[in-house]
């Protein structure tokens, strides 16, 4: 009788042990298979957050180099108070960097601000002087206007819009299509107050030049973040006097001088991973001297880094089972072995070859291992979502608490900038109600993964229980091969 036959005999007479032998086997084969599933849905998950989250390069004025040239002129001339002088970004130099390979686009951005005029815009004061109120356009006292103006390429590109923390609700943003004109967004609480809607006009007075006064057509409205807030002192404006306009139109209101120039530009880059090389070409196009260019992948390295820590996790426990259930396995079979001592003396005495009895045991455990991974199939898609979830829910949390307190750390309060003013990497990533970390926020929260069982799954766990199996019937075997058909059969 053949070795297969006598294996298949065994366990069929044998239904107990051959069913404990399942039972076992499917438990280690469960949590391996789930420990694949999440690895593999970890890499998956890394590579949809090239194409999910962003990743950017911004072209700005170098503050560094304009802060040397400061201090130099101040040590060579002591006579007047140094200024510190940057240039605005080139429009055409910005688009030598759009021809490079992995930008997906670009947004221009320009900060100004203008004072209202027939409508009233929306005032606010700290509790020390009484609450909120609406005053009259035009009043400012600061010599900035109560309208903070950003301009843009596309308010679709602003992080604040990317994020979600601020939402057109009627009408539509600004787009390409809107350069040369008019059109603006507004804030859904300034145009309560005033009863303003999609279609109207407004009026805004340019505070420098000849503060000239211009008609603009509200083509959306806007509604900022609930968590926004408001900034406080001299020159400070409430969010909802913040408005969108085409970068063009900002500036118009800045002046002449600033024509086809930009505050800073913003390049989305398709691929997260290749911002770095996109940095290094794009600092060959332009005057380093003049403009620096500068990197913001946060969204992606969270995203990547949480899910390494998955991957990681996931692979200590793909090892750690395969471990154990070696050593558990080894231990039945050594049993199974013991109890089996007579038929092992009664085949070697028969002349049978100490390999081929070796080789009953193994085909015995295959055979118990191939149901033992179809079981786990049916159940490993279900425990793999409940450790991924848990797995990601834990480092969801961690990366947006490690967010959170840079955010606090880098902006006392969690405020921005006043009056809409940019100095971040993104477009008005600095405004009131939300910027940089909020995307981030947004981009791990919506981190999930999808574990599904696949046939190369399958294949991948029958090939771990295969090793498995035989380093259990290697260990265990040791005896066999010592064993003396006569002395066994006395015994």
């Amino acid at each position: 009788m053949n070795f297969f036959k006598r294996a298949w005999l065994n366990l069929t007479a044998k239904k107990g042990r051959s069913i404990l032998l399942v039972l076992v086997t499917s438990a280690i084969m469960l949590f391996v298979l789930a420990g694949l599933l999440i690895r593999n849905a970890a890499d998956t998950a890394t590579s949809n957050a090239k194409k999910s989250v962003g990743a950017t390069v911004t072209l700005s004025a170098n503050r560094e180099a304009a802060f040397k040239k400061m201090r130099s002129s101040t040590s060579t001339s002591k006579s007047s108070r140094p200024k510190l002088t940057t240039s605005p970004v080139k429009l055409s130099d910005a688009k030598k960097i759009t021809k490079l390979s992995n930008v997906a686009s670009y947004n221009a951005t320009v900060s100004t601000s203008a004072n209202a005029k027939g409508f009233d815009t929306i005032s606010t004061s700290n509790s020390s002087t009484g609450g909120g109120m609406k005053g009259m356009g035009g009043s400012s006292s600061s010599g900035t206007g109560d309208i903070s103006i950003t301009g843009v390429t596309n308010t679709s590109s602003v992080s604040t819009f990317e994020s979600s923390s601020s939402k057109i609700t009627k009408g539509r943003g600004i787009t390409a299509s809107d350069e040369g004109t008019n059109n603006v967004v507004i804030e859904s609480e300034l145009a309560k107050e005033d009863s303003l809607s999609v279609g109207d006009t407004i009026k805004l007075k340019a505070t420098t030049g000849d503060k000239k006064t211009y008609t603009m057509k509200i083509v959306g409205v806007y509604k900022a973040s609930s968590s926004a807030s408001t900034q406080q002192g001299p020159g400070s404006t409430d969010v909802s006097n913040s408005v969108y306009t085409s970068y063009t139109f900002a500036n118009t209101v800045k002046g002449s001088k600033y024509k086809n120039t930009a505050d800073s530009v913003t390049f989305d880059i398709s691929d997260p991973a290749k911002v770095s090389s996109v940095k290094t070409s794009g600092k060959q196009l332009i005057n380093t001297s003049k403009y620096s260019l500068s990197t913001d992948d946060s969204s992606y390295q969270t995203v990547k880094s949480s899910m390494n820590n998955v991957k990681s996790f996931a692979d200590k426990i793909v090892w750690l089972v395969a471990i154990a259930g070696t050593i558990i396995l080894a231990l039945i079979v050594i049993l199974m072995i013991r109890e089996r001592r007579y038929e092992i003396g009664v085949l070697l005495s028969l002349g049978e070859s100490r390999w081929k009895i070796v080789a009953q045991f193994f085909v015995e455990m295959v055979m118990v291992l191939i149901v033992s991974v179809v079981l786990a199939g049916f159940g490993g898609k279900f425990v793999g979502n409940k450790l991924g979830d848990q797995l990601v829910s834990q480092q969801t949390t961690t990366a947006t608490t490690t967010t959170s307190s840079t955010s606090q750390q880098g902006q006392p309060g969690g405020g921005g900038a006043p009056s809409g003013n940019t100095g971040g990497s993104r477009p008005s990533g600095n405004m009131p109600g939300g910027g940089q970390n909020g995307g981030t926020a947004s981009a791990t929260a919506k981190t999930d993964l999808d574990i599904n069982v696949t046939v190369m799954d399958l294949v991948e766990l029958g090939g771990f229980g295969l090793a498995i199996m035989f380093l259990s019937i290697m260990l265990a075997s040791g005896g066999i091969l010592r064993l003396q058909p006569k002395k066994v059969l006395i015994d």
